[in-house]
């Protein structure tokens, strides 16, 4: 198998530090030829002073990135870029103005993905502890966006997250389709859960598209760069 070195595109990303997730979804889901080059940022609970601590380093963080030259620097984090409403643009503008390069976070993508769909009525599922959860809530409701069910799972910190078995992620969806008829989609929300080798089934057992947070990212930087391969194995927006 020829190695990877990103001749059609290298993309930075910042992810939290406890992550372990995002670097093998995100490498699955790009396009062949597109390499992702990543960078960490302090990030291991989900408290409030945790997540907003974690943007205290991005300028020296997205200036190491940028040695390396990509085309695109995506801040990679749901619960900080959605914090509230304005987060995701204040992170953008930073990361633009301490690299000189194009940049994006992972509520960019989210916001995005579900203009795409035409999405209004989202079912939302997360593992997060509630005050994280309900701040997704009003993010996507900022932007017009109604939550119509969904649930969380009460988990702190990355590391933790990386445990929970996809068969209780893709239960926790069901449940939460079963009990609010009507969404225009799912989204499964968190880049620290592996939930990407769910999107396919669960979309045909819903009936409906399946959105998650390595994957929005994976496919908005690509789209960025003006990539619109699709990806098989990864649901409907990839072939969008």
């Amino acid at each position: 198998m020829p190695l990877n070195y990103g001749d059609r595109g290298r993309i930075g990303f910042l992810v939290p530090s406890g992550n372990s997730v995002a670097e093998p979804e995100l490498h699955a889901m790009l396009p062949p030829g597109v390499v992702g080059l990543i960078t960490r940022l302090e990030l291991r609970g989900s408290s409030e002073a945790e997540l907003l601590n974690m943007a205290t380093g991005l300028e020296a963080a997205t200036r190491l990135l940028a040695d390396a030259k990509p085309a695109l620097i995506g801040f990679h984090c749901t619960a900080v870029s959605t914090f509230a409403p304005e987060m995701a643009e204040s992170i953008r503008q930073r990361i633009e103005a301490a690299a000189g390069l194009p940049a994006c976070a992972t509520a960019d993508g989210i916001l995005a993905a579900l203009s795409l769909f035409g999405a209004r009525r989202v079912l939302l599922v997360t593992p997060y502890i509630q005050p994280v959860h309900d701040r997704e809530i009003g993010f996507l409701a900022s932007h017009g966006v109604g939550t119509i069910g969904g649930s969380c799972l009460g988990v702190n910190g990355n590391a933790t997250m990386a445990l929970i078995p996809p068969a209780e992620i893709a239960a926790q969806a069901r449940q939460a389709a079963a009990a609010a008829p009507g969404a225009d989609l799912c989204f499964i929300s968190c880049t620290a859960i592996r939930s990407a080798g769910l999107i396919a089934g669960l979309e045909a057992e819903l009936g409906m598209p399946v959105l998650t947070s390595n994957q929005v990212m994976a496919w908005h930087a690509a789209r960025r760069l003006g990539l619109a391969d699709s990806i098989p194995g990864f649901g409907r927006l990839f072939t969008l």
